[in-house]
C-alpha cells in the first residue's frame, strides 16, 4: 500500500511539472493531494501554518543582502580591478588567463553567496577579455561554468541558509563545512586547466611580453593599473 501511494504522488509530481507548472506549485500540489488524501486536517490551515514558519524566519533576512551586495559588486568596477591586479601573477601559470576565471569565483563566491551571481559577474569580466586576447571558447566558458558553482558551496552561501532554516541545522556549522570542499574543488578545476593547458598547448596564446615583479605588485595595490594587450 505504501509503495502504491509513494507511486502515486511521483506520477502526480512528474504529470505536474510536464504540463509546465513552476517546480514550486508543482511541490505544493503533490503535498496538498497528499494531504487531503491521507490526512485528517485540512489541508490548506497545515500548508499556511508550515510556508509561514519557515519564511518567517529572521534568519532569510541575510538572503536579499547578498544578493544586494552581488548587484552591487556587479554595478561597479570592483571585479574590473581585481582581474587586473591577477592577470600579471598568472603569466608563468600553464593556462595562464583562464586559472582568472577559477580565482575570480572563488573569491566573488566568498562574498555573494550566490552561484548565479558570481557566473554573472565574473562571466562579464573575463569572458570579453579572454576572447580578445585568443583564448578558445570552449574551455572558457567551460571553466566559467565549472567555477560558477563555487558560490553554492563556499560560504556564505544562500543554499546553505535555505537549507539550515528548512532542515533545522547550524548554519555556522554548514558555512564551515563547506570552506575545505569548496577551495579543494577550486583547486581541481585549476588543475585541469594546468593539465589541458599541457596537452592543448597550442591553443594557449603566447606571451609577448612578460611582466616583472614590480610592475605586477603595483597593478595589485593600486588596482588601477591597466594590463598590457600583448600579455596573455
Amino acid at each position: 500500500m505504501d509503495l502504491l501511494i509513494t507511486a502515486l504522488l511521483i506520477v502526480a509530481l512528474f504529470a505536474l511539472l510536464g504540463s509546465g507548472v513552476w517546480i514550486g506549485i508543482a511541490l505544493a500540489g503533490v503535498a496538498w493531494i497528499g494531504m487531503e488524501l491521507f490526512s485528517s486536517r485540512p489541508a490548506g490551515d497545515a500548508m499556511a501554518v508550515t510556508i509561514w514558519g519557515s519564511a518567517s524566519s529572521w534568519t532569510l533576512t541575510a538572503l536579499p543582502l547578498f544578493v544586494w551586495m552581488g548587484e552591487i559588486l556587479f554595478r561597479t568596477r570592483l571585479s574590473e580591478d581585481m582581474f587586473k591586479g591577477l592577470a600579471p601573477w598568472l603569466e608563468r601559470v600553464p593556462g595562464r588567463l583562464l586559472h582568472t576565471n577559477i580565482i575570480g569565483c572563488t573569491i566573488f563566491a566568498a562574498v555573494s553567496g550566490s552561484s548565479a551571481a558570481t557566473c554573472a559577474t565574473i562571466g562579464k569580466m573575463t569572458l570579453p577579455e579572454l576572447k580578445s586576447r585568443g583564448y578558445p571558447d570552449d574551455i572558457t566558458i567551460g571553466t566559467l561554468a565549472g567555477a560558477g558553482t563555487l558560490g553554492l558551496l563556499i560560504p556564505p552561501s544562500i543554499i546553505m541558509i535555505v537549507y539550515g532554516v528548512s532542515a533545522n541545522v547550524s548554519i555556522s556549522h554548514l558555512f564551515i563545512a563547506g570552506v575545505i570542499p569548496g577551495l579543494m574543488l577550486a583547486t581541481l578545476f585549476s588543475g585541469y586547466i594546468v593539465v589541458w593547458a599541457l596537452l592543448h598547448a597550442d591553443k594557449v596564446p603566447v606571451i609577448a611580453e612578460r611582466t616583472s615583479f614590480g610592475p605586477r605588485l603595483a597593478g595589485s595595490s593600486t588596482h588601477r593599473g591597466t594590463s598590457s594587450p600583448s600579455s596573455c
